[in-house]
């Protein structure tokens, strides 16, 4: 099956620093997407473990952390969802020479038992979910 990917972007009324200062770290999810109450690190804080909503086990691994260019991207290990070969980029960048920042997260899978259409409408939905939550934080 071929691989499928979605990607989506925000502009933040923030600086990137501020932004970056927010989502920065491989545990800093629950400080601002609301669904995910906690985070927790192993392996020297290469993986993180995640419960989403319905309560099912997310696992993540670091796979580059660029604190410079303001990135970082991750594979998942274990996730009650119908894809494989799951890896998935968080970038901050300033928007336009302004004060605001673009925020993209971006997703590559291949889907498993399901249809392009459907997994890829599912990964926009959480970063839909994800991004909006993001914003609101600065918008608070």
């Amino acid at each position: 099956m071929k691989m499928a990917n979605t990607t989506l972007t925000i502009i933040i009324s923030a600086s990137p620093e501020n932004v970056w200062k927010l989502i920065g770290g491989f545990n800093s999810l629950p400080d601002w997407l609301p669904y995910i109450p906690n985070s927790e690190l192993s392996e020297g804080g290469r993986v993180r473990h995640l419960a989403n909503p319905n309560g099912d086990v997310i696992v993540e691994r670091l796979e580059v952390f660029n604190d410079k260019d303001q990135f970082y991207t991750y594979s998942i290990l274990e996730a009650p969802f119908p894809v494989t070969n799951y890896q998935s980029t968080l970038r901050v960048r300033e928007h336009n020479g302004s004060k605001e920042t673009l925020v993209e997260w971006s997703g590559s899978f291949t889907p498993i038992g399901v249809n392009e259409e459907e997994v890829t409408s599912l990964f926009y939905g959480i970063y839909k979910d994800g991004l909006e939550a993001l914003k609101s934080a600065f918008s608070a």
